[in-house]
């Protein structure tokens, strides 16, 4: 016998899907809690979304969401009174500590004063934001600049451990020493800090055989300004619980990241919305780069971006390597950023990718920009377009 299809009422699925759009569990969080399936919660969003709508024609349906999520709202209030006040002195105290001056952090790190708590040496470089190195390294007997030169370079892969003895040297050279890139990398072998390396990322294309297919444009095309093309993707994050995903819209020129967002469901909705975005606050690209997954290829994306006036470009099948740019931001932000941190829920993730992007936009050397900064590069490039057509 075929087992009979389990029925769920309005108020159940309504109830699932306002905790899925909440954003704090996971897609697989939701459904081990609601036990239903993943299709059949993609299902209720995707209706939910369509006829979101009708809210304002169904007065008592609408007070009965209302009361729903003012239940959540005050059972999260709730939870936030009882674990939240730890949590906040941890982290002000964290915080403080970090605000700290390198040398003084050391010092506090090597001092003698009697622990009332045993905490790990590693535990305590963390917390003070202070390099192992930092900690055990003794310098020989040298002239006074070498020690200078050793901690500020200690200090700045302290704070950015992904950065390479290249672009260390450019962060020395900003901060005023004289010193070559050779001399760089030999002190950082000395103090035994090596930049983490990257590895291929996870796919996420999805084809929908049904969608048009459009072809790729970038091919043998010279790009030399900002807003000449952009191109987006999405990529998993993996948090406790399950995964999430991250859509970004770059510009290729600069590697400016435009806009971005984390979402617990991957759907046209995610890839609409963060390309609203980039629109509204940068205008349009003469082309817009995709995959040829089924968010890109749907109408409600296709459209948005004919309406317009952007040509569209999808890369070829198979051929991650056609969307270059945003693929090689990818790795950049999970190994510089993702892998370092092993964000545990989505709330601190999303702070997190915050804090990276806007240190990738405005303090991050690049190196095919001949290490400067994106956006530097993306307003410089709009600037001089702007002159010109003057």
């Amino acid at each position: 016998m075929s087992k009979r299809q389990q029925k769920y009422t309005a108020e159940f699925k309504a109830k699932v899907i306002l905790d899925l759009l909440s954003e704090d569990l996971t897609l697989g969080q939701i459904c081990t809690k609601y036990n239903v399936t993943n299709k059949s919660v993609s299902m209720w969003k995707k209706a939910f979304l369509n006829n979101a709508a009708m809210v304002f024609n169904a007065d008592h349906t609408a007070a009965e969401y209302e009361q729903a999520l003012s239940l959540k709202d005050k059972e999260i209030d709730d939870l936030h009174r009882q674990l939240g006040k730890r949590t906040a002195e941890a982290e002000w105290a964290s915080k403080k500590l970090k605000s700290l001056d390198f040398d003084t952090r050391q010092q506090l790190l090597k001092s003698e004063l009697e622990n009332t708590v045993e905490i790990a040496v590693a535990t305590q470089c963390r917390l003070l934001g202070v390099h192992r190195s930092g900690y055990y390294y003794v310098p020989s007997d040298g002239p006074a600049d070498k020690v200078m030169l050793l901690q500020s370079i200690d200090r700045i892969y302290s704070e950015m451990p992904f950065y390479g003895y290249r672009k260390v040297h450019k962060a020395l050279i900003e901060a005023g020493y004289e010193v070559g890139v050779n001399r760089v990398n030999t002190y950082m072998h000395e103090l035994g800090l090596k930049a983490i390396c990257p590895t291929k990322a996870v796919k996420t294309t999805i084809a929908n055989l049904e969608h048009k297919k459009y072809p790729y444009l970038l091919r043998h095309l010279e790009i030399n300004r900002a807003n000449q093309v952009w191109s987006t993707d999405i990529t998993y994050i993996r948090v406790d619980g399950g995964f999430v995903y991250l859509a970004a819209v770059i510009d290729w020129y600069s590697k400016a990241v435009l806009s971005w967002r984390i979402s617990n469901t991957m759907d046209s909705s995610l890839v609409t919305t963060v390309l609203n975005e980039a629109l509204n606050n940068y205008g349009t690209p003469e082309i817009f780069n995709t995959d040829q997954g089924s968010q890109y290829t749907s109408h409600e994306h296709t459209q948005l971006l004919l309406d317009h006036g952007i040509n569209i470009s999808m890369d070829g099948k198979g051929r991650a390597t056609d969307n270059i740019a945003i693929e090689r931001f990818w790795r950049s932000a999970k190994y510089e950023n993702i892998y370092l941190h092993e964000y545990k829920d989505i709330k601190t993730l999303k702070r997190g990718v915050n804090e990276y992007i806007n240190f990738y936009n405005h303090r991050r050397f690049h190196q095919t920009l001949g290490y400067q900064k994106p956006m530097d590069v993306y307003q410089n490039s709009i600037q001089g377009g702007l002159q010109k057509a003057a």
